[in-house]
């Protein structure tokens, strides 16, 4: 299939519209689709997609913005796959917004959006480029643009996205990985699987050994299962390797088991080394653990970057998704690296998950001011703003009063500068008994770390009007993971596995602020239509 550019925008004789009555016409006109097709659907960006189809001569593909098109409509109006596809042809709405009502037949059918989803996902697998996460962004800035929102102004948030996968006990999760290859295996008609691991192979296997389980039979059952795992391991020989079945299983027994002093595999406790990463259901393998705020989470982690007005209109304008357990300091690094080194000034608001020193400077030097809503760590006393320091912090040049130390040694170790200043100015000064210095027959000597006074500037700064006030803006973006969960069940996508569930994420981002712009040109044509009577 070769790519080509979507040509058929043009009005036909034959178009559906035309044989719409006066009154039709002006409905359409009002509806969401007159604003879909006029300010979303044109700003898809074919081009990028070319690579994801053949050069040479053959039939060409599907428009490719008629496809991103209808995944978006998709998501604003929570439709399934079948249900967009059986809609496209009846509803001219539909037709209008992605530019069809000229075709003679509506270019979608049952396998359209699942091929194309595929031919993504294959792609950033082979290459590591993410073509959707793109094409959404670019539609977002556009329609920031549109709704003149203020891109110097930004806010940023994280949210857990569950997998849609079962929480499986140990047991469980090994009899999973065993029965599957034991499926595989009869399915290949493989006579190498031994007679006794068959029952495997049956449909109320599953329930008997482990819904009609005992407590006190679950250590001899898992013990069993682990004497089956081997004995299933030695019959596969070499043959599967290349088989998930088979690489689950093996991976299952290096994450959950050790050998014995016997050379038997046994369970690992607490304290043999299991960390986040290990699998939590083989359904999903790329699924991770993470437990915050007293909740446990399996799956991924989303972070989103939001730009807003006054009037409470805000346009998602970047996203980044993630196995869950990385951390929100990374989602800020990553975030800045991608600025440009020449960006106009940018002000990013964030919580306490993304504060930090070093985060601080990172963004300074993109020309992006952070502001955190909260501090990490203990509160330190507030003269110790007042310190400065050079550059990278290796020396001390000025106390809180002003003073010039007699010397000052850094330690790489503890990151911390060791500053002598003469006895009798220590003594008589006014910060002598909040900065506790050590006495020698002298001098007096202080340790302190730079990001000591950066946490205490701070402090000094959260009590300021300017800081009530950017906190104020950030917690609009509080609304964004309430909006995904609930209108667009980002913890029951339809998939398994980090990159077709990032890729449905994307659409859902797009999905989201493509209501949001049609809400506010709506909302533009009702003060237009109903003036306010001065």
């Amino acid at each position: 299939m070769s790519f080509a550019t979507n040509q058929s925008q043009q009005i036909s004789l034959f178009d559906a519209t035309a044989n719409l009555t006066d009154r039709e016409k002006r409905l359409l006109e009002k509806s969401w689709a007159k604003y879909f097709a006029e300010n979303i659907f044109p700003e898809i960006d074919e081009a990028p997609f070319s690579v994801l189809y053949s050069d040479r001569p053959s039939r060409h593909n599907t428009p490719v913005n008629v496809i991103i098109g209808a995944l978006i409509l998709k998501e604003i109006f929570g439709l399934t796959d079948e249900e967009i596809v059986e809609t496209l042809p009846f509803d001219i709405r539909y037709q209008y917004a992605l530019h069809t009502t000229s075709f003679e037949e509506q270019p979608l059918n049952d396998r359209t959006l699942g091929r194309f989803r595929a031919r993504c996902n294959s792609y950033e697998e082979m290459t590591g480029i993410d073509l959707i996460h793109d094409c959404i962004m670019k539609l977002s800035s556009s329609m920031a643009t549109i709704m003149k929102l203020n891109t110097g102004m930004r806010r940023m948030d994280s949210l857990m996205v569950a997998s849609n996968i079962k929480k499986m006990s140990r047991l469980e999760l090994l009899y999973t990985c065993v029965a599957n290859l034991a499926r595989l295996m009869k399915k290949l008609e493989d006579s190498a699987l031994p007679e006794g691991l068959l029952h495997y192979t049956e449909d109320d296997d599953h329930n008997r050994v482990l819904y009609h389980n005992r407590s006190e039979d679950t250590d001899s059952k898992t013990d069993q299962i682990l004497k089956d795992a081997v004995l299933i391991i030695s019959a596969c020989g070499s043959r599967y390797d290349e088989y998930s079945e088979y690489q689950l299983l093996i991976r299952a027994i290096s994450e959950q088991t050790k050998s014995d002093d016997d050379g038997n595999l046994t369970l690992k406790g607490a304290h043999d080394g299991m960390d986040s990463k290990v699998m939590q259901n083989p359904a999903d393998p790329d699924a991770t653990y993470r437990k915050k705020a007293g909740t446990e989470y399996r799956g991924y982690i989303a972070n989103v970057v939001e730009v807003a007005d006054d009037n409470h209109n805000s346009i998602t304008v970047d996203y980044q998704y993630e196995k869950n357990t990385y951390s929100d300091s990374q989602f800020l690094k990553d975030y800045i690296e991608q600025q440009p080194e020449d960006g106009a000034h940018a002000i990013l608001t964030t919580d306490g998950g993304y504060c930090g020193m070093e985060n601080s400077q990172l963004a300074k030097g993109k020309n992006i001011t952070l502001v955190t809503t909260d501090l990490k760590g203990t509160e330190v006393s507030d003269h110790w703003a007042d310190f400065e320091f050079n550059e990278d912090g290796t020396k001390l040049l000025k106390c809180a009063a002003g003073h010039e130390p007699k010397s000052s040694v850094y330690d790489k170790n503890t990151q911390k500068c060791k500053a002598s200043f003469p006895l009798t100015t220590c003594k008589n000064c006014a910060y002598y008994n909040q900065c506790h210095p050590t006495e020698h027959k002298r001098v007096a000597t202080i340790k302190i770390a730079m990001r000591t006074a950066f946490h205490a500037r701070q402090q000094r700064f959260l009590k300021t009007e300017d800081f009530k006030t950017l906190a104020h803006f950030r917690n609009g973006i509080e609304t964004v993971p309430a909006v995904l969960r609930s209108r667009h069940h980002v913890d029951r996508m339809p998939v398994r596995g980090y990159i077709k569930a990032k890729l449905f994420f994307g659409f859902k981002v797009a999905g989201m602020n493509a209501r949001k712009l049609i809400r506010y040109l709506t909302g533009l044509v009702k003060v237009a239509t109903y003036p306010e009577i001065a």
